[in-house]
């Protein structure tokens, strides 16, 4: 008997999701739209205060690829939590809890991956 109400609690608790923040994909955007204007806005103090080499247009442009990076999502949950984390990081960025190595970590990734198979290295100049 209890076995048999299994699969109809289980399709109950899929269907009925509680939404974390939003309650549709039209406020969680307009969430996301609000941290990226705040991080738009705090790129310019976070260059200086942190004496990075990179300009603002180069600080803003990796903010514009980080977002665009995630654009395919399309669950609100995931955008919310999303939301959540780029809050956590602009908020550690703000109060200068993180370091400049932090920061300029982000800039890294763009760079090319290092070649993994002999001939790749071979051809690119790198040691073995």
């Amino acid at each position: 008997m209890a076995a048999s109400g299994l699969p109809r609690a289980a399709a109950a608790a899929g269907t009925a999701v509680k939404p974390i923040f939003s309650r549709d994909m039209n406020e969680a955007k307009r969430r996301v739209r609000e941290l990226y204007r705040a991080w738009y806005r705090e790129v310019p103090n976070t260059v200086n205060l942190f004496q990075l080499d990179i300009s603002v247009k180069q600080g803003r442009d990796k903010v514009r690829e980080m977002f665009l990076k995630n654009a395919h999502v399309a669950d609100p949950r995931v955008v919310d939590l999303l939301v959540i984390k780029g809050k956590m990081e602009l908020e550690e960025t703000i109060n200068v809890w993180k370091q400049r190595t932090h920061i300029m970590r982000f800039f890294h990734e763009t760079e090319a991956p290092r070649p993994k198979d002999f001939l790749s290295k071979f051809y690119i100049g790198h040691d073995p």
